[in-house]
């Protein structure tokens, strides 16, 4: 690829070739950001969720020993 590359000017090298790049793989790397930010809202709203039920049930617990109702 490199002896390909050697005679072009800068701009093909540089500007042409990543751009033909993202017209013909930007779809797919959209759809691979879109997949990747979706996974992550996913895990932070499972982290969310584990989180708030750990906090629940500390608090319950907490609140029926000191009670005493056990």
């Amino acid at each position: 690829m490199r002896e390909m590359l050697t005679g072009m000017p800068w701009w093909v090298k540089w500007i042409a070739i990543p751009l033909i790049a993202l017209v013909v793989f930007g779809g797919m790397i959209a759809s691979v950001i879109g997949f990747v930010i979706w996974l992550l809202f996913k895990v932070l709203l499972f982290v969310a969720i584990v989180g708030g039920l750990i906090y629940v049930v500390r608090k319950f617990m907490s609140s029926s020993t000191s009670k005493g109702d056990w």
